[in-house]
């Protein structure tokens, strides 16, 4: 105990004595004990996401039945005929090169894109610059995906057919993609379709690695200047490459919208199931052949079903992509808490 002297100093105890402890319990603070009332609520919320992706996957799955998955499923053969469905081919091959191809090249393009603005905004601009470019570029993202067709369909379309394929075609038509007979050249076709991609994935790439930028410490960009190395010299060797978890993770997002997006990529793209013989040829995706055939499936049973299986494939195929992304951010979250200390976020 403390025994307070005349003039009202304390006085240590004496030795061999121990202070006196208060065996009441601690209270918690008036705003916890408010909130632990309220907390039961947090975690059936908490589980609408996944109950919402469970009963989709669930629906998907009782109405396909999984019927045609098989060998033949994997296939480039589609051949649909309404009169005979026994006879019908069901292949999803032709389906899933025109993905593929479609969402990687935008994402290349929109990746090397990306990555330039953002380092443009976070490290070279002054401020007053890197706010209106990031506005304009935020509002790339808030334009529907109708306006990107109908723009690229009326305007871009006669373009790319009347003068930018057939030059492609006669300069660099020694690389493979960029050749092939010059019926391929229209109005639609993949190279259309990729551009589009490429400018609708770039608000949301550009935004992600924008904020994996900025979330460097200061004080590791401090000490790469002070070591005399140049503003890029410390963007490449130290920004970069402490942000590269969280660049990873804005590509698989982009890749992600960019294998969903239906509407645009069907005006543009021409929706032939066939293999493409050139990037200037008319092929489709999953995600526009299921937009072009929808309206017809209802009177076909056998067409709905396939249109489901092709949704299921689609939806395994995002929940990966976009599972795998979310890794990467927590890592990079995590990472950045760790190294970055009091030193702060880096950027304007």
């Amino acid at each position: 105990m403390v025994v307070e002297a005349p003039g009202d100093q304390p006085v240590p105890p004496a030795a061999g004595v121990l202070p006196a402890v208060d065996d009441a319990p601690a209270r918690p603070p008036p705003s916890a004990a408010r909130g632990s009332r309220w907390a039961w609520i947090g975690s059936p919320v908490a589980l609408i996401p996944l109950l919402l992706v469970v009963a989709v996957a669930a629906v998907l799955v009782a109405a396909s039945h999984f019927q045609d998955f098989g060998p033949s499923f994997w296939s480039t053969d589609y051949n649909f005929l309404p009169a005979d469905s026994a006879a019908s081919s069901w292949g999803i091959g032709a389906f899933l090169v025109g993905t593929g191809i479609t969402a990687g090249a935008a994402l290349v393009l929109a990746t090397v894109l990306s990555l330039a603005l953002s380092i443009s905004i976070v490290v070279y601009l002054p401020s007053v610059p890197s706010r209106v470019l990031t506005i304009l570029t935020n509002l790339l993202a808030g334009i529907p995906s109708v306006v990107y067709g109908i723009w690229g369909y009326v305007i871009l379309a006669p373009y790319f057919a009347l003068s930018l394929e057939p030059g492609l075609r006669d300069a660099i038509g020694w690389i493979p993609g960029f050749g092939g007979p010059a019926s391929d050249i229209g109005p639609h076709g993949l190279l259309l379709a990729i551009v589009i991609l490429t400018i609708m994935i770039i608000p949301l790439t550009t935004a992600l690695m924008r904020e994996a930028l900025r979330g460097v410490p200061n004080d590791l960009l401090e000490a790469g200047l002070a070591l005399g190395a140049t503003r890029w010299e410390v963007a490449r060797r130290v920004q970069m490459r402490s942000a590269r978890l969280g660049i990873g993770s804005a590509v698989l997002l982009g890749f992600g919208r960019a294998i969903g997006e239906s509407v645009a990529v069907a005006m543009v793209i021409g929706a032939v199931p066939m293999l493409p013989a050139s990037l200037y040829a008319a092929s489709t995706t999953q995600a526009s052949f299921i937009f072009y055939q929808l309206d017809s499936a209802f009177f076909y049973p056998v067409l709905l079903r396939f249109l489901v299986e092709i949704a299921i494939v689609l939806l395994a195929i995002a929940l990966v992509v976009n599972l795998f992304a979310q890794r990467l951010t927590q890592t990079e979250i995590a990472t950045a808490t760790t190294v970055g200390g009091a030193g702060g976020p880096a950027g304007r």
